[in-house]
């Protein structure tokens, strides 16, 4: 009622027109709402149609179990017009009433009624309805569609409107007459004279078109036993609620009925409609259905424990006889309810619809549980397909890990992945010192938990800095800036890294003294080519001397310190890094070379480097980077412990670091090389111990020796003919093109 308050207030109208609107509507929605045929097939006439609204809402309840509908009953008038009783627990809704009806009326029998209050009081009896509303009902005429026009287009409407109206009142007798030969129908329509003849022409053997009139036998012709038998569900009682018969299996169920003369009250109580257990409540609900409920106290002990019998039916007053006939069917839905009661499908009659009703509900059951079973099993793929989409992430997140994005992605696919050349790229190598001293000393879990711990810090400053980690080969861990995506900060990004895993290493404890482990750091430039080898295990490998030269930076490289080559100083001349000159040193394989140390980053703190949330304390951009012994933190010696705990800060997600790219030559000469040339490119694995200063652990490098036809002095020249029967040996066996360069793995 807040709602309609609201409405009222905000419409400027009063409440009975919001109702009586709302009526209406309520109406066109029952109709959209896939419930038109049922209203229609109410009743033949307005009066029959209210008259069955109440069984409609008692088949409704079956399906809504919490529904609260109001009752309704009609009395018939001797002038056409009918009483409608209404009676509901909610008040101040009865306004809803005429606009339901009203549209009803005009909607399915083409009339149109009018609706006025002449009772209302509250029941306070044991019904439950609170409010008890009577409306007189009128029908009004209304015209058809060709009076209408006739009407509207006529000059003489006028004239011929008064004629009708006299006609009308003329023939009052004739239409009274039609309306007890239809039946006596409510509200009839007003109709013409020559309509009301029509109405009433005889067809074939003498029968009224729309009259009816039964015949009944002079005698009954069925015995008592057949007829108790017959309706196995019936029960008579008079006035006095005194039974005085009842059909055979209400019998069997309820043995007191077996004693003439019992009071009806004391085995059963009405359910529906809430009305007193006496003859006067029941004759003014007489329309409606009735559903007995038996009392547990009066039942055998067998039924003690079992659910209460409910029947329903209606009732039939028996004039001649002051009786009252219910004639009523077990109100059972399911066989799991019959067996509750522990009845069967015989004790039913077999004319008896429960039958038909029981078994196809039970089919719809079947149906329903049936419908369950697929949303559940629907669930349970929706759920499947959330975890196969999860597990997808973490295969293609793993893939990613391992391969370029764009590389694995033409891989899923099926398709070859073409080598590219890359003009300019920055490579970095490191390698622990000692190593193999290390390696000698301690458990292998040891040497696999120092690694994890320090490759985990390298793994994360891979993202700080965004370059990508080509792979680690025991203690050696290479890392590329500008390939796969070539990008112009290629060295500006190693070399931070480089600053990154120098710092990152202090953290990390030598399971041998205890002390922070020390690592070699050699950054090279120059151009690579980068490819896809294997099928098996397949991984991003780049080719050119430019490996070969940042190898060699690292295995030359000193402790602690970021070793440069010429060309790698050349590009972060500029580019605010702290360097100093270390000057030439000879090289293997490469002859004296001029060199360089990477000293610190000018502007840049070590929180940003790191990954790191930028603190007050950083603002002064206080070198963070230099890298002088009396700046290393002393650990304590334990050889217990294999990794120290890292502060809370190295533990938050990493901060990419902002670098400002432009467009380079490396970007736009960006090639695919010719397949033919390199269809069958091969990793040739050899490994040879050497015997390198601080016992370096055994490495793979891959050397490419840019020659054409002199591949047999450039072997000689480098002093390795001891692999060129090894090179003759492989040759018979793998497709191995010698284009532009000779590969040779040492």
């Amino acid at each position: 009622m807040q709602l309609v308050d609201k409405a009222c207030k905000i419409l400027g109208v009063p409440a009975d027109m919001v109702l009586r609107e709302f009526g209406e509507y309520f109406f066109e929605f029952c109709k959209r709402s896939g419930y038109d045929h049922m209203l229609r097939t109410l009743g033949g006439n307005l009066y029959e149609f209210i008259e069955n609204l109440d069984a409609l809402h008692s088949y409704l309840s079956l399906s809504y179990q919490e529904m609260n509908a109001p009752s309704f009953r009609v009395e018939k008038n001797e002038d056409g017009s009918m009483h409608l009783h209404y009676y509901s627990d909610r008040r101040g809704l009865y306004h809803i009433v005429p606009g339901i009806i009203g549209a009803a009326a005009l909607d399915f029998f083409n009339i149109e009624i009018s609706m006025e209050i002449v009772n209302q009081t509250e029941e306070e009896e044991r019904t439950g309805k609170k409010e008890h509303v009577v409306f007189l009902v009128t029908q009004n005429p209304l015209l058809s569609y060709k009076e209408r026009n006739k009407f509207s287009f006529s000059p003489q409407c006028l004239d011929d409107s008064e004629k009708q109206i006299d006609t009308r009142s003329n023939n009052k007798d004739l239409e009274k007459s039609e309306n007890a030969i239809r039946g006596g129908s409510v509200c009839p329509v007003k109709k013409s004279h020559w309509k009301t003849i029509r109405g009433i022409i005889t067809l074939g053997r003498g029968k009224l078109l729309r009259g009816f009139d039964p015949v009944y036998p002079k005698t009954l012709w069925i015995d008592t036993k057949t007829f108790c038998n017959g309706l196995p569900f019936h029960m008579v009682f008079d006035k006095e609620l005194r039974v005085k018969q009842a059909g055979v299996s209400i019998q069997k169920i309820v043995p007191g009925l077996q004693t003439t003369g019992i009071c009806l009250d004391h085995y059963f109580s009405i359910v529906h409609p809430e009305v007193p257990f006496t003859i006067s409540s029941i004759q003014k609900f007489i329309n409606s259905q009735f559903v007995f409920q038996t009392k547990r106290e009066m039942m055998p002990e067998s039924w003690k424990q079992r659910p209460m019998l409910e029947l329903r039916g209606q009732m039939i007053w028996m004039e001649s006889l002051q009786c009252m006939l219910y004639l009523c069917s077990p109100l059972l839905r399911t066989l799991h309810e019959l067996e509750e009661r522990q009845m069967h499908i015989a004790d039913i009659a077999p004319h008896d619809v429960t039958r038909d009703l029981i078994l196809l509900n039970q089919q719809r059951l079947a149906e329903m549980e049936l419908s369950n079973q697929l949303e559940r099993k629907k669930e349970e793929l929706r759920v499947l397909s959330k975890h196969l989409e999860e597990e997808k992430k973490k295969t293609e997140a793993l893939l990613y890990a391992m391969l370029p994005q764009h590389v694995a992605n033409q891989l899923k696919e099926g398709k070859r992945v073409e080598a590219g050349e890359f003009k300019e790229c920055t490579i970095l190598f490191s390698d622990v010192v000692t190593f193999t001293n290390i390696c000698a000393q301690c458990e292998p879990i040891q040497i696999v938990l120092m690694l994890n711990s320090m490759y985990l810090q390298f793994d994360r400053l891979t993202t700080v800095h965004d370059v990508y980690k080509v792979e680690t080969i025991g203690d050696a861990y290479m890392v590329v800036g500008g390939v796969p995506v070539p990008v112009s900060t290629h060295a500006e990004r190693i070399a931070n890294f480089a600053l990154g895993i120098i710092i990152a290493a202090k953290g990390v404890q030598n399971p041998v003294s205890g002390n922070p482990i020390q690592i070699r750091v050699g950054i090279h430039t120059g151009p690579v080519l980068a490819g896809v080898v294997g099928e098996k295990m397949p991984r991003y490998c780049l080719f050119g001397d430019t490996v070969n030269i940042a190898s060699r930076m690292e295995s030359h490289g000193v402790p602690s310190k970021i070793h440069l080559s010429s060309s790698a100083y050349q590009c972060l001349k500029y580019k605010n890094f702290e360097m100093t000159e270390r000057g030439e040193i000879e090289v293997k394989g490469k002859g004296k070379m001029h060199t360089y140390f990477l000293v610190r980053n000018k502007t840049a703190c070590e929180n940003e480097i790191m990954g790191r949330p930028i603190k007050d304390l950083d603002s002064g951009r206080e070198s963070a980077q230099s890298f002088q012994e009396d700046r290393a933190e002393t650990m304590p010696s334990s050889h217990q412990s294999v990794t120290q705990n890292q502060p809370e800060k190295d533990q938050t997600t990493a901060i990419a670091m902002k670098y400002i790219d432009t467009p380079t030559d490396a970007q736009s000469s960006l090639k695919r090389r010719n397949p033919a040339k390199i269809a069958d490119l091969t990793e040739v694995m050899i490994q040879k111990a050497m015997g390198v200063s601080m016992g370096t652990s055994i490495r793979m490098t891959l050397l490419v020796i840019r020659t054409g036809e002199e591949s047999n002095q450039t072997l000689k020249s480098h002093k390795l003919e001891m692999f060129a029967p090894i090179f003759a040996i492989y040759s018979k066996f793998l497709t191995f093109y010698i284009n532009q360069s000779i590969f040779i793995i040492i």
